[in-house]
C-alpha cells in the first residue's frame, strides 16, 4: 500500500510540474507585477532597516509609494506610510527616535516636496517644512533635533513673470530650459519648534541635478554639530555643473570656507564619524570629468591626497565604516557590481556578495549602522532586486525581503559571461539564452546595448533581456571601451574615439559569439538607449548584415550634443575641445553617427523623448530624415516626456512594447 501511494505521488508530481503547474512565460505584462526596493536605511542600532517600497499604477499612470520598516532579526514588516502622494528619502534621526522623509502636499502644478517626521514610538508624521519651492534634499544633525536641507530660490523677478514679462538669460543650459533657473540653497529646520531659518544665499548654487544621474552631493554634518559640508556650483545653469566645490559652513553664523582651492569637479564630502577627517570624490589625475577617485583630507582644509589608486575602479559608493580607518566603496567590476572594504592606505577587501549584485543606478544603495551592520539591495540573474543584510563586512548575506518571489518562478533565460580580446584591449559582455533552448539548434540573436558609456552591463536581473529570452532570441549585452568597470585606462580609450574604438570591441564580441554556432547569422538586430542609441546607429552605419535596428534617445550629431544638451562641456573634452575652436569640427564630424547613417540598410525603429535635456530630440529628427531620404524603412515614435528617461509605469511599458513589436516583425522567420 505504501509503494502504490508512493508511485502515485510521484505521478502527481510529475503531472503537476508538466502541464498544471508549468512556469509562466516572462512578458512584458508582467512589469505590472515588479515590486521596486529603494533607498534602504538602516537603523542606527543595526536592528530595522527602512525601505522604500513602490507599486505601478496603470489606472493612473504613477507609483504608489509606502515606507517599510524591516525588522532584520524576524523578517518582519511593518507599513509606516499610507495614502500619500509619494514618499521617498527615508532618514533615521541620529539617535534612533525619529525618521524624516520626503512627501508631496498639493496638487498639480502646486505641488512640492516637503519634509516630514515620523516617531518611532508611534503616532502620525508631522510636516516640519512649507517651502514654496519644495525640498530638495536634507540631513539631520548630530542632535537629532535639526534638519539642513536643499531648496530651490524663488525667482527674483517673479512679480514681472507673473505680470507676463517673461523672457531670460540663457546662458550655458540645455534647450529645453524654459525659465531662467533659480539657485538652489541651505536651509536649516527645528524638528521642536518648525523654524525654518535660511543658511546660505546667493547667485551660486547648490548643484542642479537632471537624471539619469548619481543623487545630488548630501550635506555631511561634523559630529559635533558645529559644521557642515556642502558643494557649491558657481551657477543654477547646467551646463556649468562641473564648477563645483565643497565648502565647510559654519552653522552658528552661515559663513563658509573652501576646503580645497579647486573649483572644479569636487563632490561628495563626509566627515569621519570622529570628525578628524574629510573624504571626497575628485576626478583622478588629469582624467576626464566622469573618472574620479576617493580622497582624503583633514577636517579643516587642504587637499590631502587620493586614496583609491590600487582599487583602479569608477567609485560611485563611499561611505564611512564606524571604525574611522575604513571605507565601504562600491563600483562596478569586470562582470558584476561590487563592494568593498578600504583601509585610509588604499588596500582593498572584497565583500562576498555570492550571486547578488548590489543594485546600481549612478548610485550604490548601501547604508551602513553604528555597529557596522549594513543594507542594500541587489539582483541575480534570474531573481529581482530584494534587500539584503549583513551583520559585517565579513559576516553571511541575509535576503530580508521576498517581494518579487512570482517572477523568479517565471521562465527566464540562462545568464552567462562571454569574454573577448580586442586591440589589446580584455572585454566581457552579458549573454542571455533564450528560455528552453536546444542545444545544436540556431536562434536570432539582439544585441541591447547599454548606455553611459560610463556604465556597464552586469550578471544581474535585465528585464527586457528576459522578455526577449521569452521571445527565443539570445541577447548579447557588450561591454565595450568606455565602459566603467574594467578600470581608468579602459574607460579612457573611449577619448577622441567615441564610436570607431567601441564599434569594433562590440563587432570583435559578435564575431566571437557567432562563432559557437549557436546564433543564426542571418537574423541579428541591434538596440540600445542613449549611447546604447548611438552605439546602434554607429554600428548600423558601418556594419552590414542587421535584419533591425532600434535606435532609442540616439546621440547622432555631437555637435546639437555640445550646443543644446544639458551635459556640454563636460562630453565636448572627450571629443576633443569645443567644436567651435580651432581645427575640433573635423573630431565632431568624423566621430558622428550621422555621417554615415546613409550606408544605414536595416529597417530601424527610432525612439525618443521629446523634452529629453540629456539627449535633444533634434538627434532623432536628424535621423529620421537621413534614413527616409535614402529609402530605408523606419518609423520615428516619440512620447511627450521633459525627460531623457521616463518614469511613469505606463511609458515604462509602452516603450519595450514598441522595441520589442519591431524586432519581432522583422527577426522572426515568417
Amino acid at each position: 500500500m505504501k509503494l502504490a501511494f508512493t508511485l502515485l505521488a510521484t505521478l502527481f508530481f510529475a503531472f503537476s510540474n508538466s502541464s498544471a503547474f508549468a512556469q509562466k512565460k516572462f512578458e512584458i505584462a508582467d512589469y505590472a507585477k515588479f515590486v521596486n526596493i529603494t533607498d534602504p536605511r538602516i537603523s542606527p542600532d543595526g536592528k530595522s532597516v527602512v525601505i522604500v517600497v513602490s507599486r505601478p499604477d496603470y489606472t493612473q499612470n504613477k507609483y504608489n509609494a509606502e515606507l517599510v520598516l524591516v525588522d532584520v532579526a524576524s523578517g518582519k514588516k511593518r507599513i509606516l506610510t499610507q495614502d500619500r502622494i509619494s514618499v521617498s528619502s527615508p532618514r533615521w534621526s541620529p539617535n534612533g527616535e525619529q525618521l524624516a522623509f520626503i512627501s508631496k502636499i498639493g496638487q498639480g502644478k502646486e505641488a512640492t516636496n516637503q519634509i516630514f517626521v515620523l516617531s518611532m514610538q508611534g503616532g502620525e508624521a508631522k510636516q516640519i517644512t512649507k517651502n514654496p519651492k519644495g525640498v530638495q534634499h536634507f540631513a539631520w544633525s548630530p542632535n537629532s533635533i535639526d534638519i539642513a536641507y536643499a531648496a530651490a530660490n524663488e525667482a527674483k523677478n517673479k512679480t514681472e513673470i507673473e505680470k507676463g514679462y517673461t523672457a531670460f538669460e540663457i546662458t550655458n543650459n540645455d534647450m529645453f530650459v524654459g525659465s531662467q533657473p533659480t539657485p538652489a540653497h541651505i536651509w536649516l529646520t527645528n524638528t521642536t519648534t518648525f523654524e525654518n531659518k535660511r543658511m546660505t544665499d546667493g547667485d551660486w548654487s547648490l548643484p542642479q541635478i537632471i537624471p539619469p544621474s548619481a543623487p545630488s552631493s548630501p550635506f555631511s554634518w561634523s559630529p559635533d554639530g558645529k559644521t557642515l559640508l556642502f558643494v557649491k556650483a558657481e551657477t543654477a545653469y547646467s551646463g556649468d555643473g562641473m564648477k563645483r566645490s565643497i565648502q565647510i559652513l559654519t552653522v552658528a553664523d552661515g559663513t563658509y570656507k573652501p576646503l580645497t582651492t579647486r573649483t572644479r569637479l569636487e563632490g561628495y564630502p563626509n566627515f569621519s564619524p570622529d570628525g578628524s577627517k574629510i573624504s571626497y570624490w575628485y576626478k583622478k589625475d588629469n582624467a576626464l570629468p566622469n573618472i574620479n577617485e576617493l580622497w582624503l583630507t583633514n577636517a579643516t582644509s587642504g587637499e590631502g591626497k587620493p586614496i583609491s589608486a590600487q582599487l583602479n575602479r569608477e567609485i560611485f559608493l563611499s561611505a564611512w565604516m564606524p571604525d574611522n580607518k575604513t571605507f565601504l566603496v562600491g563600483a562596478h567590476n569586470d562582470n558584476k557590481t561590487s563592494m568593498w572594504t578600504m583601509g585610509l592606505d588604499g588596500k582593498t577587501a572584497l565583500v562576498n556578495t555570492g550571486n547578488v549584485c548590489p543594485s546600481w543606478g549612478f548610485w550604490l544603495d548601501a547604508t551602513i549602522s553604528k555597529t557596522g551592520a549594513f543594507a542594500f539591495t541587489g539582483s541575480e540573474p534570474n531573481k529581482p532586486v530584494e534587500l539584503y543584510y549583513m551583520a559585517s563586512a565579513t559576516s553571511k548575506m541575509v535576503q530580508l525581503t521576498e517581494y518579487n518571489a512570482e517572477i523568479s518562478k517565471m521562465t527566464l533565460g540562462k545568464t552567462e559571461t562571454i569574454r573577448w580580446e580586442n586591440d589589446g584591449l580584455n572585454h566581457c559582455g552579458i549573454v542571455t539564452y533564450p528560455v528552453n533552448y536546444e542545444k545544436g539548434k540556431k536562434y536570432p540573436l539582439v544585441l541591447v546595448i547599454h548606455g553611459g558609456p560610463a556604465a556597464a552591463s552586469v550578471e544581474q536581473f535585465s528585464r527586457f533581456p528576459q522578455v526577449l529570452a521569452n521571445e527565443g532570441y539570445f541577447v548579447f549585452e557588450p561591454n565595450y571601451r568606455g565602459s566603467d568597470n574594467l578600470g581608468a585606462e579602459y574607460k579612457l580609450a573611449i577619448v577622441e574615439d567615441a564610436g570607431a574604438g567601441p564599434g569594433r570591441d562590440v563587432m570583435a564580441g559578435l564575431e566571437k559569439l557567432k562563432a559557437t554556432g549557436m546564433i543564426d547569422n542571418d537574423n541579428i538586430g541591434v538596440s540600445g538607449w542613449s549611447y546604447g542609441g548611438f552605439m546602434t546607429v554607429w554600428l548600423a552605419g558601418h556594419y552590414g548584415g542587421w535584419k533591425a535596428a532600434v535606435a532609442g534617445a540616439a546621440v547622432t550629431d555631437w555637435l546639437d550634443q555640445y550646443n543644446f544638451s544639458d551635459f556640454n562641456v563636460g562630453r565636448a573634452e572627450s571629443i576633443g575641445g569645443s567644436p567651435w575652436v580651432g581645427d575640433n569640427m573635423k573630431k565632431y564630424i568624423a566621430q558622428s553617427p550621422i555621417t554615415e547613417a546613409k550606408n544605414i540598410k536595416a529597417p530601424t525603429l527610432i525612439l525618443a523623448n521629446i523634452g529629453d535635456p540629456r539627449v535633444p530630440v533634434t538627434q532623432s529628427y536628424k535621423l529620421y530624415h537621413s534614413l527616409i531620404d535614402n529609402g530605408t524603412v523606419t518609423k520615428f515614435i516619440g512620447w511627450p516626456i521633459p525627460a531623457h528617461n521616463a518614469t511613469d509605469p505606463v511609458t515604462q511599458m509602452e516603450t519595450p512594447k514598441a522595441w520589442l513589436n519591431w524586432l519581432n516583425t522583422y527577426l522572426k522567420k515568417k
